[in-house]
């Protein structure tokens, strides 16, 4: 198990600390755990008043305070939230707000951050927190330089400002999931490389065709749409034994960034999903299916294989653990290429200043919008996002340690239970603590990296399958990460219309028109098709893109984000 905890250090801390002297006098306390709202007019009112949330993230529309925490909050200062998320693509969405010029007050814009900028959709937040924001200053003190824009101006509040050090998840996972049933069928073996896990898949299948009547499928992922097609296209570089850097791999010594895309990292991918499609082991609607369509699917048991990010299908693991079939749930597995390639699916410590919530100029009052964002920031709060209330969602032990019980654990499991009490509108998209924090009292931050919460949360299908590998828990699955001060470099901003975003965009199109194709081509027609979609991506000017992706991993390791 991990407790290694990673201090943030270097030119951040300095640059900081440089920006935050002022304005932390006069008795505010601005560097306390708990201290208010303080700076100019710190009186804070809680007069009521309704602010609009709009999310680019997977949600369910509500009022803050219609949920338990949302309403906690409201009684602190007065604010409720009519919470939107978007629905169909993205960046049509952006494209709508940004031609009407009409905003919501708040917006948490995840793909879309770069365009909404260019739009000039949202309001430098610099001397707002300067005279109300000592929360804010203390959270993201350490932070300050790399969510200055190169303007000089703070326009967001990103999600993964860590507080205290680094506690590694003691069950992290990688994108490569495999049913239980599979692995218990064939006595637990070692699954490491990718034909080892199609192999097992393979062999499954044949075995049991069908399950409760309706065909077993043998390996699904979703890419129906272009905000996730990522899904399918970052696999090469897991594979190869990177974390997940985007479209690039980073060297560690050099810092020199490759694409992946082109190359035959990713023509072993493709052509490895090209012959399982032939065997009939991959799902015909991998290209067509919308994501609830795809989340129905995995929740009904039939697949036996999938490709994920862990949060793209939270809905979906929730409601299988609640079934409570252990052999229907899934596990996350460290797929490499071959025997000798080191996984690197555990995330190194990082920062990801391109996602976080910032206050449009439409807003009707940022400074009753900045102050709520402070007080959001006490330990308090942020332990009541994540953990709920004590004694109702968690307790203590004798030792101050914060726990749960096994009716706590489950109702935390649950997707209702978390709608209605607001763990799944307010743990995340907001301004808060990164997910690896740690509060002064030792607790962990996030609940599932406490220690004593993950071997609780542990079903007896879970013990079956650790105790099968001769493990302690999900993480011993995985390689030890190995710090990059660069990471992510996914999260490398391309400026709308630059050559880079550009670049992006039609090798992105590209992708989209010809995986579905080389996946499902004819068996012998996949070599003609994947030569089709080399030759009108060595059109692009990859080299240019590389020289700027390389430069900015450079500076990020020289301290300048």
């Amino acid at each position: 198990m991990r407790t290694k905890k990673w201090l943030q250090t270097g030119l951040a801390v300095v640059m900081a600390s440089a920006l935050l002297i002022v304005g932390c006098s006069n008795g505010n306390n601005a560097g306390g755990k708990n201290s208010e709202s303080g700076g100019e007019n710190s009186e804070v009112s809680t007069e009521p008043v309704t602010f609009t949330y709009f999310g680019f993230g997977a949600n369910k529309d509500t009022m803050a305070s219609d949920t338990t925490i949302g309403k906690k909050l409201q009684e602190q200062t007065g604010v409720d939230w009519k919470m939107e998320y978007v629905v169909g693509d993205g960046s049509t969405k952006s494209g709508v707000m940004i031609a009407g010029g009409d905003y919501p007050d708040v917006i948490s814009p995840v793909g879309e951050l770069a365009k909404l900028l260019d739009a000039g959709a949202y309001i430098p937040l610099n001397d707002l927190i300067e005279k109300y924001g000592p929360n804010i200053k203390r959270v993201y003190g350490d932070y300050m330089n790399k969510i200055t824009n190169e303007d000089g101006n703070i326009y967001i509040l990103p999600f993964t400002a860590n507080v205290n050090g680094y506690l590694s998840p003691p069950d992290p996972s990688s994108t490569f999931w495999m049913q239980r049933r599979v692995l218990k069928e064939f006595g637990y073996p070692e699954v490491k490389t990718l034909d080892q896990y199609f192999d097992l898949i393979e062999k499954y299948q044949a075995k049991y065709p069908k399950v409760d009547g309706k065909d077993t499928i043998g390996f699904a992922t979703f890419a129906g749409t272009a905000g996730e097609f990522f899904t399918i296209t970052n696999q090469p570089m897991h594979l190869a034994g990177y974390p997940n850097e985007g479209g690039v791999l980073v060297d560690m010594e050099s810092h020199e960034a490759k694409l992946y895309q082109g190359t035959e990292d990713e023509k072993r991918w493709l052509a490895k999903l090209n012959e399982m499609n032939g065997k009939g082991l991959v799902d015909p609607e991998t290209f067509t299916a919308n994501k609830d369509q795809y989340l129905a699917k995995l929740t009904s048991g039939r697949v036996l294989g999938y490709v994920n990010y862990s949060w793209q299908i939270n809905d979906a693991t929730n409601n299988l653990r609640s079934a409570g079939n252990d052999d229907l749930r899934y596990v996350a597995l460290p797929i490499v290429f071959d025997e000798g390639i080191k996984d690197a699916y555990v995330d190194p410590p990082s920062f990801v200043n391109n996602r976080g919530l910032g206050i449009s100029v439409s807003a009707k009052d940022p400074v009753r919008i900045i102050k709520y964002f402070d007080n959001l920031l006490t330990d308090e709060n942020q332990k009541l996002v994540e953990w709920g209330i004590e004694g109702e969602t968690y307790t203590k032990n004798a030792e101050g340690r914060m726990v749960m019980n096994e009716e706590q654990l489950t109702n935390r499991n649950d997707n209702d239970f978390k709608r209605k009490f607001g763990f799944a509108y307010f743990d995340y998209e907001w301004p808060r603590y990164g997910d690896n924090s740690v509060y002064d009292d030792g607790n962990a931050h996030v609940p599932f990296n406490q220690p004593e919460v993950a071997a609780i949360n542990y079903t007896e299908g879970d013990k079956t399958l650790l105790k099968a590998y001769n493990l302690k828990t999900f993480s011993d699955f995985y390689a030890e990460p190995v710090e990059r001060p660069w990471y992510p470099a996914w999260s490398i901003e391309k400026e709308p219309g630059s050559p880079e975003q550009l670049f992006s965009q039609r090798a992105g199109d590209l992708q989209q028109k010809y995986y579905p194709r080389m996946v499902l081509a004819a068996p012998g027609q996949f070599e003609k098709v994947w030569n089709e979609y080399l030759a009108e991506y060595n059109k692009l000017d990859a080299k240019s893109y590389e020289e700027f992706m390389t430069n900015k991993v450079k500076a990020r390791v020289e301290g300048k984000w």
